[in-house]
């Protein structure tokens, strides 16, 4: 039996998905997308472990800012980012740290 899956991540970024609920969308070129699917689009990458970075959705963080997305960066969880809705994705990209 194999026990381990090789993946092609170089990063692991996790969004909170009960603020991404809450805020119904508003992230995106047209401000309609939840903060998930526009950090995929705007990383060219797609699903599962061959895309070159993982965006995960995960259940409730714990922090629950108003008009607000909680997203961590695997690479430094130390940190947790509060996103708040309708910001411009090549800030939400520094933000999180992808433009490393």
């Amino acid at each position: 039996m194999k026990r381990t899956v090789r993946s092609d991540w170089s990063k692991a970024i996790l969004v909170c998905a009960k603020c991404s609920k809450k805020c119904k969308g508003g992230f995106g070129i047209k401000g309609k997308q939840s903060l998930m699917k526009a950090l995929r689009g705007y990383c060219g990458g797609g699903k599962g472990r061959k895309s070159p970075m993982g965006i995960i959705e995960v259940k409730c963080l714990g922090v629950c800012p108003k008009n607000a997305v909680v997203v961590i960066n695997g690479c430094n969880s130390d940190l947790w980012n509060i996103v708040p809705k309708g910001t411009d994705m090549d800030e939400i990209a520094e933000i999180v740290g992808l433009t490393e």
